[in-house]
């Protein structure tokens, strides 16, 4: 199989998790402003999904750029990174209806801990694949590597105050809403 191949349709399982998510959001009940408080849990819940759906998608994007063959365990562990990805819509909307309590707090912050640790095999096989480009951009990864760290701390923080949970969670996509380059300066050195 080739990587477009692979791509197209890891873009088209990306679409349909924002479409799930954005129809899971329901219209308020009322015509003025007051009556989108009851649903602005729900709403912010779902644009730190979407940027963590975008991040997710454009690294990909960039991830399989590098890559030359697919194999078959580059397969699977894509297979594996949309199964975690394909579950941000339930997580979205239950912690977002029950206004940020604990434990959809913490579900949502186990889905993005399996998220990353999905990316990370993935990337794994794409490097194992002989992907040198991709394992020269790499490097020592501080994003990949605090990622998992700062999920779990907001997953065990979140027991106390799922506020702190949240902030984590928050925290990490800031740090990769930062462009990355390396995969894309590599690539375009070596197309040079």
């Amino acid at each position: 199989m080739g990587k477009n191949r692979l791509e197209a349709f890891s873009d088209g399982v990306i679409a349909i998790i924002i479409t799930i998510m954005v129809i899971e959001m329901r219209v308020p009940h009322g015509e003025d402003l007051a009556a989108l408080l009851p649903v602005l849990p729900v709403f912010l819940s779902y644009v730190l999904s979407f940027i963590y759906v975008g991040i997710y998608w454009n690294n990909h994007h960039n991830m399989l750029q590098a890559s030359g063959k697919i194999t078959g365990g580059i397969l699977w562990a894509n297979l594996h990174l949309l199964f975690w990805l394909s579950l941000f819509p339930f997580v979205t909307s239950w912690m977002g209806e029950n206004h940020y309590a604990t434990v959809p707090t913490q579900l949502y912050g186990v889905v993005l801990f399996m998220a990353a640790m999905a990316y990370f095999i993935l990337q794994q096989r794409i490097i194992a694949a002989g992907a040198t480009t991709l394992r020269r951009a790499v490097g020592r990864d501080w994003k990949g590597k605090i990622s998992p760290v700062l999920y779990l701390i907001g997953i065990i923080s979140s027991q106390w105050s799922p506020a702190v949970g949240k902030l984590l969670y928050l925290g990490v996509a800031f740090i990769w809403l930062i462009p990355d380059r390396r995969i894309e300066n590599l690539l375009m050195d070596s197309k040079e």
